[in-house]
C-alpha cells in the first residue's frame, strides 16, 4: 500500500537517539509525531498538540500517510533538536511532567514550551513569574467551612513570596516564602480539572492550601509532585496503641513522610524524616519483633535511628508501592 511505503524510514527515525521517548512526557515508544515541530510524541500529548494548530500539526506514524518532504523534515529535526531549542533555559526548580502525570500538568508544560516559548535561549520577554509579580484569583478551600471561595493571590519574585487576601481592604491573610513553597496539580483529590495543592511550612507545621482556577491558567511554576500518597494506618511510639487511619504524602526532595487525618486537611498531624541507609534508615516488609496482630495484614516498618514506625497498608499492592517509594528516598543521597 502507498500508505505503508515510508513506514520503514519512519520507524528508523523513531529509533534514533532521543526519539524513542515522547518529547514532552517521556512515554516510551511514541507512535505520533508533530511534523511542524519535528518531534515524536505519545498519544496523550498528541491530543494536546492538536489544540495548538498554529504551532503544531500531528500525524500517526502507523495510520497516516507521510509525504517524503515531511519525512525529510523529521530527519533534520527530532526530539534532541527540539529539546536544545525549546528547553534551553528551563529553571532547575521547574517540574517537568512524566508520563503518569495528569493532562493538565502536561498541557501547562507543552504550552509553556511551544506556545509561549518561555525556555528558548533567545527569549527576551520575561515570563509572568520572573517579570516581578503575577496575580490573579483562585478558588480556595476554607480551612473551617470546607467551601471554596474566590481569593486574590499575588506571587512576587522580587520579594520572594506568595500572598493571598481574603478582603481587598485588609492586608494579606498569609505571606509565604517561595523557597518553602511547593505546588502540584491534584485533580482527583480536589475533584476539579484545574485543582492545585500548595504546601508550605508555617511555624514548624506543614500547611496545605487547596485551590483551583476556572480556566486552568494556573501559576506556571510547578515544582514537584509527591512520589507516593495514600491511606495507611499507624500506631504510636509504644507500638501498643490502636492503629488509626491517616493520609500519607511522601516528598522525596524534602525527605519527609507527612501524614494527615484527612487528604484535604490544612495542617499535618506529623511527619517522619527519611534519611539514608548509612544513617540507619531502613524500610522492612512486615511487623517488628514483638508486635502481633490477630489477622495478617500487609505491614511496613520504617526503621530510624531513634525509633521504628509501623504502618498497615490497604493491600499487598499498596505495601509494595510504599516500600519501593520509601526505598527510593533512602537510597537517594542527601543534597548538600
Amino acid at each position: 500500500m502507498e500508505r505503508d511505503r515510508h513506514k520503514p524510514r519512519l520507524l528508523e527515525l523513531q529509533s534514533a537517539a532521543g526519539n524513542g521517548r515522547c518529547a514532552d512526557c517521556g512515554q516510551p515508544d511514541p507512535e505520533w509525531a508533530s511534523y511542524k515541530l519535528g518531534i515524536f510524541i505519545c498519544l496523550n500529548c498528541s491530543g494536546i498538540h492538536r489544540n495548538l494548530p498554529e504551532i503544531s500539526k500531528v500525524k500517526s506514524l502507523q495510520l497516516d500517510f507521510w509525504e517524503s518532504n515531511l519525512i525529510e523534515f523529521m530527519k533534520k529535526h527530532g526530539n534532541l533538536c527540539a529539546k536544545a531549542k525549546y528547553e534551553a533555559k528551563v529553571p532547575p526548580y521547574y517540574y517537568i511532567p512524566q508520563s503518569h502525570d495528569c493532562l493538565v500538568l502536561k498541557e501547562q508544560w507543552i504550552r509553556a514550551k511551544y506556545e509561549r516559548e518561555e525556555f528558548v535561549a533567545t527569549q527576551v520577554c520575561q515570563d509572568p513569574c520572573s517579570a516581578g509579580s503575577h496575580e490573579g484569583f483562585l478558588w480556595k478551600r476554607g480551612r473551617e467551612s470546607k467551601c471554596f471561595q474566590k481569593r486574590r493571590f499575588l506571587l512576587s519574585a522580587r520579594e520572594g513570596v506568595m500572598k493571598y487576601y481574603t478582603k481587598e481592604a485588609k492586608g494579606p491573610k498569609a505571606t509565604i516564602s517561595i523557597e518553602n513553597l511547593n505546588a502540584m496539580f491534584q485533580t482527583e483529590k480536589i475533584q476539579h480539572a484545574h485543582g492545585l495543592q500548595i504546601t508550605y511550612n508555617a511555624d514548624g507545621q506543614t500547611r496545605n492550601l487547596f485551590v483551583y482556577h476556572e480556566s486552568g491558567k494556573l501559576i506556571p511554576r510547578i515544582t514537584r509532585n509527591y512520589v507516593k500518597e495514600g491511606y495507611m494506618q499507624k500506631t504510636g511510639p509504644k507500638q501498643k496503641e490502636a492503629f488509626k487511619l491517616r493520609w500519607f504524602c511522601l516528598d522525596s526532595q524534602e525527605r519527609n513522610l507527612t501524614y494527615f487525618k484527612n487528604p484535604l486537611d490544612a495542617f499535618a498531624q506529623g511527619q517522619v524524616f527519611i534519611g539514608t541507609m548509612d544513617e540507619g534508615y531502613e524500610v522492612q516488609a512486615g511487623l517488628p519483633q514483638g508486635v502481633r496482630m490477630k489477622k495478617r495484614k500487609p505491614a511496613i516498618t520504617v526503621v530510624t535511628p531513634t525509633r521504628e514506625f509501623v504502618f498497615i497498608c490497604e493491600n499487598d499492592k499498596e505495601q509494595r508501592e510504599w516500600i519501593d517509594a520509601l526505598n527510593g528516598v533512602i537510597t537517594q543521597p542527601l543534597s548538600g
